[in-house]
């Protein structure tokens, strides 16, 4: 039950001043005016508080009554969250489109979950057995693939009294009766809530050893990231952020890919909407929205709806990870929720700093990606949460306060480069300002899985990358003429491996998506190929025979000629290779 604990004094855009407050603590969620906006404290002084208010401000006055249940900000947490699509708060918007229409009016309030949907529900455990917080006690088939665990609230410990047998409920009826030690009664439904800025219990945090295979040769070869790890995707406006976010989504073999569109431009967030919910899972020749979940939030909703909605997105990937899942968030951008803390910064007068952004900006962002990792659950299972987070840094500017905060949390590094983007590069990651600290972490999976040369094979081709970086700044000033067969090799081999490895087509069949297998053997291809190139060039042969030789351009469109089912003949391409080159000499 609500209860009045203040009055409206000032309205000051989304910071809404209070005075006679009383009863309030610091992030408690309130309910502002004869509309009950939705809103959380931010400040207490004295008698006055001040809240963000994460719907539109316009038409409240001074003496509007503030009402708060004396909980803070929450989500609801149970079966039907995969493939629906939220606003920052967690409200339901097709829901609420079929209610009043295209126009969230102020003040629209629906529950988070259909209250009416039955779910086939299936005890796991019985009577009388002991269980704590996080302890799995049902299951529920929530998807063709997703099954959803029904776990114990984490604050309650104590003996199962009695359990429904298994049968068709509804998320708000009771499925089991808990007793604890001093003999009180829990009653447990399969829906829960949860505060989103306070991160979910688990046993212990593990070390990373696996990596996120995302299907695109840039990302798994050259610069992985690991289930369980941080990456920030910085770029300027038509890079490829969201492109690569699509692709990342549509093929890392996460379990669950839970997307937040935060602050982005309208048409954007449209064009996700519209798009995924026709999108197949390869895996399951199903909608891939059965494994997804969208939170829409656009840049002309209210500012502070934008710093919601990330930590609304992060809580329900704690949520699926408990149950043992691998999730995939998408946070695009935190440079729109950056904005959004500033906007509130200025509204409260606190002291700027660089670029007008407040002092507490780098600790709100390890706070956010903290709460990313690989963790034994408190039901002994193992889950874990790989951040994927767009930076838009103004003018494509990687020093400006958000990307350079960012670099200080994060372990993985995918700088996009507008001259890529401008050429139809994609994805259009730098080879030069990209890296990723995960390679010790995944090189004995690759090793174990794939193969033991898969190591030095991406330091040949890394070294090369590097040694025609540097040639390049000769080329501009004196061209290739001058170079000696040697390095023009580099320069032909680099070209050959950025277009015929690294330049990957979303829309085409074949290259949209490659697996490690088929990476490793095509990397090993192209080594091969500048190995015994490299031999010929020193016995006298020119580059431009080598040029001529169709096992060139065989190498070239090997990515699309070789599809995931061609493999075993991609395993003797390199040997084909080799010999080919081999017989220049004889």
């Amino acid at each position: 039950m609500a209860n009045l604990v203040g009055r409206v004094y000032r309205v000051n855009g989304p910071v809404v001043e209070l005075e006679g407050v009383t009863n309030l603590k610091m992030l408690d969620m309130v309910q502002v005016g004869p509309q009950r906006l939705i809103g959380e404290v931010v400040r207490l002084k004295g008698d006055h508080g001040f809240v963000q208010v994460y719907e539109d401000t316009t038409s409240l006055r001074a003496g509007d009554e503030v009402y708060s249940e004396g909980f803070p900000l929450f989500v609801e947490l149970g079966p039907g969250l995969l493939g629906n699509i939220y606003d920052g708060i967690q409200r339901p918007l097709e829901v609420m489109r079929k209610k009043q229409g295209v126009f969230i009016q102020r003040g629209m309030h629906n529950r988070s979950l259909d209250t009416e949907k039955k779910w086939h529900f299936v005890p796991l455990v019985q009577t009388g057995k002991e269980v704590s917080g996080g302890e799995v006690i049902g299951q529920v088939q929530e998807t063709a693939r997703i099954l959803h665990k029904i776990m114990v609230p984490v604050n309650i410990k104590g003996k199962i009294i009695a359990i429904k047998p298994e049968g068709d409920y509804v998320i708000d009826e009771e499925i089991a009766v808990i007793v604890d030690e001093k003999g009180k009664e829990y009653k447990i439904p399969m829906v829960q809530l949860w505060p989103v800025r306070r991160p979910r219990p688990y046993l212990k945090r593990l070390s990373l050893e696996e990596p996120l295979l995302t299907g695109q040769r840039v990302i798994d070869t050259l610069f992985p990231v690991a289930k369980g790890g941080c990456v920030a995707v910085p770029g300027g406006f038509g890079t490829g952020k969201t492109v690569i976010q699509h692709q990342v989504a549509k093929w890392s073999d996460a379990d669950i890919v839970i997307y937040v569109g935060c602050g982005e431009r309208g048409n954007e967030m449209t064009d996700v909407l519209l798009n995924f919910p026709n999108l197949i899972d390869p895996r399951t020749q199903r909608p891939l929205s059965e494994r997804t979940i969208f939170i829409a939030n656009t840049s002309n909703m209210p500012v502070a709806a934008r710093e919601a909605s990330i930590y609304t997105g992060i809580t329900l990937a704690e949520y699926y990870r408990d149950m043992g899942y691998h999730v995939a968030l998408m946070a695009d951008s935190t440079s729109r929720w950056a904005e959004a803390l500033r906007e509130l910064s200025g509204r409260l007068e606190e002291m700027p700093l660089e670029e007008g952004f407040p002092a507490y900006l780098p600790s709100r962002l390890a706070e956010f990606y903290e709460r990313a990792g690989k963790v034994k659950t408190l039901s002994n299972d193992y889950g874990s949460i790989t951040i994927i987070a767009a930076v838009s840094p103004q003018g494509g500017d990687f020093s400006e306060p958000v990307t350079s905060h960012t670099k200080r949390f994060i372990r993985c590094f995918w700088a996009l480069d507008r001259e890529l983007a401008n050429s139809r590069h994609y994805p259009a990651i730098s080879w030069i300002d990209s890296y990723s600290e995960y390679l010790e972490d995944v090189k004995n999976w690759w090793h174990r899985q794939i193969s033991p040369e898969w190591e030095k094979l991406r330091q040949n081709i890394m070294e090369l990358l590097q040694k025609e970086q540097r040639l390049l700044q000769v080329v501009k000033l004196v061209g290739t003429d001058v170079l000696p067969p040697s390095q023009r090799l580099v320069l032909e081999v680099c070209s050959l491996f950025k277009n015929g490895f690294l330049q990957q087509v979303a829309f085409d069949q074949i290259d949209t998506y490659s697996s490690a297998r088929k990476q490793f053997l095509m990397l090993k291809s192209i080594i091969t190929f500048y190995q015994q190139a490299d031999g010929l060039i020193k016995k006298g042969i020119s580059i431009e025979e080598l040029r001529e030789q169709p096992i060139f351009n065989e190498i070239m469109r090997m990515r699309q000629k070789f599809s995931e089912d061609m493999l075993e003949e991609l395993n003797n391409f390199p040997r084909k290779v080799e010999e080919t080159l081999r017989e220049l000499d004889l």
